[in-house]
């Protein structure tokens, strides 16, 4: 009850929470998303290769 005798109906107010580490930049987190996105880039690059019998330079010139 509050000082006014009213019921409290919140047990327990939530605590805010805001991340304040930096998204841009040259930060942890960018170079492990670049870092992971170049990974993907790479191995599609070689399952390319694997299925067409030619390289990027040669599928994209039979486009």
């Amino acid at each position: 009850m509050n000082e006014l005798g009213q019921l409290n109906n919140f047990a327990i107010e939530p605590k805010v929470y805001v991340d304040k580490t930096p998204r841009a930049g040259f930060t942890e987190y960018a170079e492990k998303l670049n870092g992971r996105l170049a990974m993907i880039g790479f191995v599609s690059l070689i399952a390319v290769e694997v299925v067409t019998g030619h390289g990027l330079i040669g599928w994209l010139t039979n486009l």
